[in-house]
C-alpha cells in the first residue's frame, strides 16, 4: 500500500510542481503572457472546452469511487486497484488544473484561472494520503 500512496503522491506532486512551474515563468516575464490574446475564436472554442472538460473531470474525478464496479475492485484488488483507478482520478483532476493554468497565461482570459483555481480547491479532496489510500479500499460503501 505504501508503494501505490508513494506512485499516487509522485503524480500529484509533479502536477502541482508543473502548474506551479508555469506560474513562475509568466510571472517573471521568463516566457511572455497573452501571446494569443488577439485569437478570439480560438480562445472561445478553448474556452468552450475546458469549461466541460473542468467540470466533467471534477465531478467525475470525485465521484469514481463511488461506482459500483470500479468499489469492488478497489476492495478485491486493493493495491493494483488503488493504483489504477487512484492514477486515473488524478489525471482527471490534474490535467484541466495544468491546462487551465497554462491557457491563463497564453490568453490572459481569467476564465481559465478561475477554473484552474476550483480545480486547485477540489485537491484536498483527493490528496493521497495513506489514510484515505487505506479508507478508499476498505469495504464501507
Amino acid at each position: 500500500m505504501k508503494q501505490t500512496r508513494n506512485l499516487l503522491l509522485s503524480i500529484f506532486m509533479f502536477a502541482m510542481l508543473f502548474a506551479l512551474a508555469i506560474v513562475v515563468l509568466y510571472e517573471t516575464d521568463t516566457l511572455e503572457p497573452g501571446v494569443f490574446a488577439a485569437e478570439s475564436q480560438t480562445e472561445f472554442l478553448c474556452t468552450t472546452f475546458m469549461e466541460l472538460l473542468t467540470l466533467g473531470g471534477i465531478f467525475l474525478a470525485l465521484r469514481l469511487f463511488k461506482f459500483d464496479g470500479i468499489h469492488q475492485q478497489l476492495v478485491n484488488q486493493k493495491a493494483k486497484g488503488l493504483s489504477k483507478w487512484g492514477t486515473i482520478r488524478l489525471i482527471l483532476l490534474m490535467t484541466p488544473l495544468v491546462t487551465n493554468t497554462y491557457f491563463y497565461y497564453l490568453f490572459m482570459n481569467t476564465t481559465f484561472g478561475y477554473m484552474a483555481i476550483i480545480g486547485l480547491l477540489c485537491t484536498p479532496f483527493v490528496f493521497p494520503s495513506m489514510a484515505r489510500c487505506e479508507d478508499e479500499v476498505a469495504d464501507n460503501q
